[in-house]
């Protein structure tokens, strides 16, 4: 018997205003669950994402089936760090780390990592469309896109401990078409500090540079 998927209800971006959708799939003619190919939030980004991230993330791009992600991007990420700060880099950027593949969705996210210099801090800075927030060295949020700087001293990176290295986590949402509200401000930021606390956990920074467990989502 040859199964039929009905239409899933895609979990709306108003969610971020506190709205929850389900995802319904059932079979043709046995009345049987059908099981979906597709799989989780919490799958995505080398399963770097907390619970609270997998939510923002559906959140974020109206969804809640993706498409499976290759595996093995963190590990790949923390050699090309390691790599940059044993070559002495000030600044390095690299593919990005994570993209999420929405299995019923047209809009796409990045995120990525690499070295910044002091001077790439925004400071006392206000750029237009970002807020701060008390998170690592630094970190900004806005409706399309998302900062986090922190310092790691860990064994891996050779004289880390006179000199940290800076890491820079950058989520871009360019056609995301979501309003610049706290919610969505909060939710690019849940989801890049998740992925940014489990690359400094791998990298084995002291502290996890800075990053708590949970992100600290009260703005500056």
């Amino acid at each position: 018997m040859t199964e039929k998927r009905s239409a899933a209800v895609r979990m709306s971006r108003a969610v971020l205003w506190g709205l929850t959708a389900g995802v319904v799939l059932t079979a043709c003619g046995g009345g049987e669950e059908a099981q979906s190919p597709r799989v989780t939030a919490a799958q995505q980004c080398d399963q770097t994402l907390s619970p609270g991230a997998a939510k923002a993330l559906e959140a974020l791009l109206g969804t809640e089936r993706f498409d499976a992600a290759p595996v093995g991007a963190l590990d790949r990420v923390v050699g090309q760090l390691t790599e940059d700060y044993a070559q002495g880099k000030r600044r390095s950027t690299h593919p990005p780390m994570c993209r999420p593949s929405p299995a019923d969705a047209s809009v796409q996210l990045d995120i990525a990592f690499g070295l910044y210099d002091e001077d790439d801090l925004f400071g006392d800075a206000r750029p237009v469309g970002l807020h701060p927030y008390d998170m690592g060295r630094e970190a900004q949020s806005g409706s399309d896109r998302a900062y986090v700087f922190v310092e790691c001293v860990s064994p891996r990176l050779k004289g880390s401990e006179r000199r940290p290295a800076r890491i820079r986590g950058t989520l871009r949402f360019p056609k995301s078409g979501l309003p610049d509200t706290v919610a969505t401000r909060e939710a690019n930021l849940t989801v890049l500090h998740s992925v940014t606390l489990a690359l400094v956990k791998r990298l084995g920074c002291a502290g996890n540079a800075g990053l708590a467990e949970t992100p600290v989502l009260k703005a500056e």
